[in-house]
């Protein structure tokens, strides 16, 4: 069951925060321990301020999510056991269909999340060497390949 989200309690926030830890696990390779754990305390504020917030449950709990603001999505993450099931196709497709979806930014070390979002219709319009905390991890600006620059 997909739904949007508007008690974003605290108890609902760290379950949620516990999933990002488990997806970014699974599929940041690039990063290490101490920055997992030095990014980690930002993730609750991210949670709570984005615009639109949809969770993905199964038997009543939370298996994926994502973040939408203003046509943009903010983050997508899965439980690594939900991968491989279609789900974050179905979030991501709700969020174009129903939050109007059509910019997206995604860390190019990632290749499995930048190969699904070409996938599903996303292109590369531009490339930083940097992450938006100066970091050293390249991040890929991408649009709907039906949405003009």
């Amino acid at each position: 069951m997909i739904r949007t989200v508007t008690d974003r309690t605290p108890p609902a926030v760290n379950e949620l925060v516990s999933l990002w830890e488990r997806s970014v696990r699974a599929t940041h390779a690039f990063l290490t321990e101490a920055e997992i754990f030095k990014i980690k305390p930002f993730v609750p504020r991210a949670i709570v301020n984005v615009g639109t917030l949809v969770v993905a449950e199964k038997s009543g709990a939370p298996v994926g999510f994502m973040g939408v603001q203003d046509g943009r999505l903010e983050m997508l993450f899965l439980d690594p056991e939900a991968r491989g099931q279609g789900l974050g196709r179905k979030l991501l497709s709700y969020g174009i269909e129903n939050l109007g979806v059509e910019e997206l930014t995604v860390n190019e070390q990632n290749p499995q999340a930048v190969g699904f979002y070409e996938h599903l219709g996303f292109r590369t319009h531009r490339r930083t060497d940097l992450d938006e905390e100066g970091r050293p991890y390249p991040l890929l600006y991408m649009r709907l390949a039906s949405v003009r620059a």
